[in-house]
C-alpha cells in the first residue's frame, strides 16, 4: 500500500571519510544539485564536520537536515572520546542509531541501541534505526527473526507514541551488502519491510506501524535505486560510498522525487 504521508528521505551516511576542510563544499555542491520537491533530504558527515556542514547549508539550503552517525547511551559521564546527545543539539536535527558497522566494530548490542535511541529523542533528534542480517544468517532463512529480535531490543522500553512523535525511521541494511557492490532485490527489500512493519504493529504500534518510514540501505547507487523505490514499501534509501558523489546523490534524489510525486497523486 502506498503510504501519502509518509516521508520519502534520502539520508547521506558519509562514515570516516571527508574533513573539515572538504566537507562544507562537498555538503553545498550535493544540497545545490538534487534539489527535488517532496524529498527530504539528510547529510550525515563525521562528528568534526558536522558544524561545517551545518553552516554550509544555511547558506546552500537550509531545508537539507544534518544528522550524526551515532550518539552515546549516557548524557554525560567519564567516556573519552565519546558524544553524548545534548552535545549535538543545534549540530544536528538527525542521528543514525544502530548502524551495523556500530555492532560490528564497537559491539553495541540491541539493548545498548535502544538506550541510544532514548537519549536521542529526549533531546529532539530524530533517529534512523539501523537493522539488517548478516549473510550467514539470510541464506540459513533467519532474517526476519534477526531483525524481529534488533527491533524489540531497541524500542521494547519505549513508548510507540514518544517514538512516533520523534518521527522514528527504520532503515533495512542487509549486512552482507553494504560496500560490497552486492545488493538485496526490491523484493527482498519489500518483504523486509513488511516484517518490519508487523513487529512495530505486535509492539503496539497498530495502526500507527503503517505511517512509520522504512529506508532500503546497501550498495545504493542511482543505477539501482529505481528497483528500491518501485516497492511501495520502501519510502528512501541510507547511501553509503555513492552520497560523496554529488552526481550519484543528484540520481538517488531525483529518482526519490518520483516516488514522492507519485505518492502525492495518489493521496
Amino acid at each position: 500500500m502506498i503510504r501519502a504521508m509518509r516521508d520519502v528521505i534520502v539520508a547521506a551516511n558519509w562514515k570516516m571519510h571527508t574533513t573539515p576542510g572538504d566537507a562544507g563544499d562537498l555538503a553545498a555542491t550535493i544540497a545545490a544539485r538534487s534539489r527535488v520537491a517532496g524529498v527530504t533530504r539528510v547529510i550525515c558527515p563525521p562528528f568534526v564536520s558536522l558544524a561545517v556542514v551545518r553552516d554550509a547549508l544555511v547558506v546552500a539550503d537550509p531545508d537539507v537536515g544534518v544528522g550524526a552517525q551515532n550518539v552515546h547511551h549516557e548524557l554525560q559521564g567519564a567516556f573519552t572520546g565519546e558524544i553524548s546527545a545534548p552535545m549535538l543539539v543545534g549540530l544536528a536535527t538527525w542521528v543514525i542509531v544502530g548502524h551495523s558497522e556500530r555492532r560490528r566494530d564497537a559491539a553495541e548490542t540491541d539493548e545498548r541501541i535502544g538506550r541510544k535511541l532514548g537519549r536521542a529523542i529526549e533531546v529532539g533528534l530524530r533517529p534512523i534505526l539501523c537493522v539488517g542480517e548478516q549473510l550467514a544468517e539470510r541464506e540459513a532463512g533467519e532474517q526476519d527473526a534477526v531483525v524481529d529480535r534488533q527491533l524489540r531490543g531497541a524500542l521494547r522500553e519505549h513508548d510507540p507514541g514518544a517514538l512516533r512523535s520523534a518521527g522514528l525511521v527504520i532503515a533495512y541494511e542487509p549486512v552482507w551488502a553494504i560496500g560490497t557492490g552486492r545488493n538485496a532485490s526490491g523484493r527482498d527489500a519489500a518483504a523486509m519491510a513488511a516484517s518490519i512493519r508487523g513487529v512495530l504493529a505486535a509492539l503496539g504500534w497498530d495502526p500507527d506501524a503503517e505511517d512509520v518510514p522504512v529506508l532500503y540501505g546497501g550498495s545504493v547507487t542511482s543505477a539501482n535505486i529505481a528497483e528500491f523505490l518501485a516497492e511501495p514499501s520502501i519510502d528512501g534509501a541510507l547511501v553509503g560510498g555513492a552520497s560523496l558523489k554529488p552526481d550519484e546523490m543528484a540520481g538517488i534524489v531525483a529518482r526519490a522525487g518520483l516516488t514522492a510525486a507519485a505518492r502525492g497523486a495518489a493521496g
